[in-house]
C-alpha cells in the first residue's frame, strides 16, 4: 500500500494537480512545498529551517508531498514508498504554467506560489530544465529513493498512474 508519496519535476509539469489527486484518491494529506518555503509576501524560509520542516513532515505516517529543491529533495527520496518524477516536455510544462496562472489567477491559497513573475529567467530555466536539471534529479533519485521510483512522461501516463494506484488502494 503506497502511504508517502514524493512527486518532483519542471515547474508546469503538473506536480501540484498531481499531489491533489493522489491525496483525494488515497486519502493522504498533501503537503505543496511551495507553500512552506514562501510565505504570503512571497519570502523564503532559510534552507535550514526548510530543511528542518521536512523532516518533520516525513516522520508523519501517510503524506503526499510535492516540490523539486534539489537542496533537501534526499530527505523526502530516502522517505518516501514512492517517488514520481514527472519528466515532461519543456513546451507541456510552459502550456501548464500558462494555464494554471489563467485558472487561478491567484485567487486561492493553493496559488499562492504562482504570483512570482513569468519573466524570461524562468522561462529559460523551463525551456533548459531536461539539459541543466534532469541529470541531477536522476542522480538523487539513484542516490537516495529507498522506495519504487516512477517515471512519468506525460499527463496521459501520470492519469493512468493515478488509477492504477487507486484501484490498488480499494482492494487492499
Amino acid at each position: 500500500m503506497v502511504e508517502k508519496v514524493a512527486i518532483c519535476g519542471c515547474g508546469g509539469s503538473g506536480k501540484s494537480a498531481l499531489a491533489r489527486e493522489l491525496g483525494r484518491r488515497l486519502d493522504l494529506p498533501v503537503t505543496h512545498l511551495d507553500m512552506v518555503y514562501y510565505d504570503d509576501e512571497w519570502n523564503s524560509l532559510g534552507q535550514d529551517e526548510f530543511a528542518a520542516i521536512q523532516r518533520q513532515l516525513v516522520t508523519q505516517g501517510q503524506w503526499v508531498l510535492d516540490g523539486n529543491y534539489a537542496s533537501t529533495m534526499p530527505v523526502r527520496l530516502a522517505a518516501a514508498d514512492v517517488v514520481i518524477f514527472l519528466d515532461l516536455h519543456p513546451l507541456v510544462c510552459l502550456w501548464g504554467i500558462l494555464q494554471r496562472r489563467w485558472q487561478h489567477r491567484g485567487s486561492d491559497d493553493l496559488s499562492r506560489h504562482l504570483r512570482g513573475d513569468l519573466n524570461w529567467g524562468f522561462v529559460k530555466y523551463i525551456l533548459g530544465y531536461r539539459k541543466t536539471m534532469r541529470s541531477k534529479v536522476r542522480a538523487l533519485l539513484d542516490e537516495h529513493a529507498t522506495g519504487t521510483v516512477v517515471t512519468l512522461t506525460s499527463r496521459r501516463a501520470a492519469r493512468r498512474y493515478v488509477s492504477t494506484l487507486s484501484t490498488e488502494r480499494r482492494r487492499s
